[in-house]
């Protein structure tokens, strides 16, 4: 019986896909098939190579850059910090990388776009106070953002500290735990 492997493939809602989620997706157990037909997927252009076992079945300029940053970490993962903030108006410079907070630190360029990762102890990353998904993206809102980028540096300087609600973020802090570590 043959599988349609395009078909499993182009029916997924996700866009991203690393080796071993095709490997899974396909059924395939020989490493040798595997790399064959993405080899094969990748001449046809069904799938695009972002990075070394980072494939994407649209352009990766198509690719919304949360999504890409998250799926290169390839663990979880949500947008918050200076990206939150810069957005919401707290923050009024530029700041570039896109800040994502994960249980490792590690910055990196995709698509000449930059990420920094900031590593949060595992007791206070799977806390989700303050973190909402639209999308399949986890994304800080404004107050866990705050509480966040305070854990990671106290005596960070907020340009517009009247656009925020400090006992939501003071509530968030005491609910994940920052307060009492």
């Amino acid at each position: 019986m043959k599988i349609d492997r395009l078909g499993i493939l182009l029916k997924q809602k996700q866009k991203l896909f690393h080796t071993g989620d095709l490997a899974l997706l396909w059924g395939i157990s020989n490493n040798s098939t595997l790399y064959t037909t993405i080899s094969r997927y990748i001449k046809k252009k069904i799938l695009f190579p972002i990075h070394k076992g980072l494939y994407s079945v649209v352009l990766p300029d198509e690719l919304n850059s949360y999504t890409l940053g998250i799926g290169f970490l390839h663990r979880f993962a949500y947008i918050s910090c200076e990206t939150i903030l810069v957005k919401a108006g707290i923050i009024m410079q530029n700041i570039y990388p896109i800040t994502l907070v994960s249980d490792v630190s590690r910055s990196f360029v995709l698509y000449n776009k930059m990420y920094l990762c900031r590593k949060l102890k595992l007791e206070y990353l799977h806390n989700t106070v303050g973190i909402l998904e639209s999308d399949g993206i986890l994304t800080a809102v404004v107050e866990r953002a705050i509480a966040d980028l305070l854990y990671f540096n106290p005596h960070y300087h907020f340009d517009n500290k009247d656009r925020v609600d400090w006992d939501k973020v003071k509530f968030i802090r005491k609910e994940i735990g920052y307060d009492s570590g």
